[in-house]
């Protein structure tokens, strides 16, 4: 009989438990460090630590916020393009917000600025994640992730974004572009504590949308200095999402299903407050499928009695941020 490898593939994968899944019969830290350790090993982390090699290039007064752009190094010969906004008269250090663009035109949506055809669209989705954290009352970081924007990857010139060689060549070497993009973020932790008072290191919020959701997560579950995460359009359990549904290569890391579900890491990031942001009709992150990987996040949470830290919003419409829903919620969380 025929038999298609790919329906053999999922399968194995529906048949298959993730063999480090909680079963509560270890106590709950012993359970997190072992699966920290094993999600290092597949993200490819950690690199070697350099200078960051901090290189202002601006700074400029607008009339709701002062913009630091500057850039930093984050491994050797590798320098990611920031921009820092400080809301006018902060007379004490703030929260930042790191705000992560997904499969977008680049940062600058973050800043609600246009470069391309298709940037007002996009802006339409709550995109403008820095000006909304201001508003918000917050200073707030843009990082450029790699492969998108500035950051490699335009194959047209007009914003189209292509992560497929980058993320296949790291793969020979033992790296994933989702362990570079966390890589970037705890780096740039590592430059906010070191040269920005501006920055209370004690609430470290990062945030994103679709890609940027994925790394948000990521980095949540092994960066504990990130306080508050609200991923959007990213949490999903894989089998409902990228192994059935065509995504970019960037969303993958080797081996991980084997291991555990995207449900199953909530567990690191557990009792930090997590909103989870989905959509309603989500082409690549189904509500059903988030659902699924939610129940499995609040059993996570119930093991660290911290339930009321975990929170999923879904908003009426499609892949998009949902910024008045989701800043209720974590506003909620920062300020209590």
């Amino acid at each position: 009989m025929s038999y298609a490898p790919y329906e053999h593939i999922l399968d194995i994968m529906r048949d298959t438990p993730p063999s480090m899944k909680y079963t509560g019969e270890e106590p709950f830290e012993v359970w997190q460090t072992r699966v920290l350790i094993k999600l290092n090993e597949l993200l490819g982390l950690p690199f070697k630590k350099c200078d960051d090699d901090l290189k202002i290039e601006y700074e400029k007064k607008h009339e709701t916020f002062t913009e630091i752009r500057f850039t930093f190094q984050s491994e050797q010969n590798y320098y990611v393009p920031c921009h820092f906004l400080i809301p006018p008269r902060a007379e004490k250090p703030l929260p930042v917000v790191i705000c992560l663009q997904g499969h977008t035109t680049g940062m600058h949506l973050s800043l609600g600025r246009t470069k391309y055809p298709g940037d007002e669209e996009l802006l339409g989705g709550d995109r403008d994640f820095a000006i909304r954290a201001v508003c918000e009352g917050y200073c707030a970081l843009t990082i450029e992730q790699r492969c998108f924007g500035e950051c490699g990857g335009t194959v047209t010139g007009i914003g189209e974004q292509d992560c497929y060689m980058s993320s296949m060549a790291a793969l020979l070497i033992g790296r994933t572009t989702i362990g570079e993009r966390v890589w970037d973020v705890q780096r740039a932790i590592d430059v906010l504590e070191k040269h920005f008072p501006q920055a209370d290191m004690r609430k470290i919020i990062c945030m994103g949308n679709s890609g940027g959701g994925t790394t948000t997560f990521y980095a949540a579950c092994t960066e504990p200095r990130i306080s508050f995460i609200m991923p959007s359009c990213a949490f999903c359990a894989y089998y409902d999402s990228i192994a059935v549904l065509y995504c970019c290569s960037c969303n993958f890391i080797p081996g991980i299903r084997n291991y555990f579900d995207m449900g199953d890491l909530a567990g690191l990031i557990a009792p930090r407050p997590l909103v989870i942001v989905a959509a309603m009709v989500d082409e690549y992150f189904p509500l059903d499928g988030v659902k699924k990987a939610f129940a499995t996040a609040k059993s996570q949470y119930a093991a660290v009695n911290a339930m009321n830290n975990l929170v999923l919003v879904v908003g009426n419409n499609g892949h998009r941020f949902y910024a008045d829903d989701a800043w209720r919620i974590m506003n909620l969380f920062i300020y209590r």
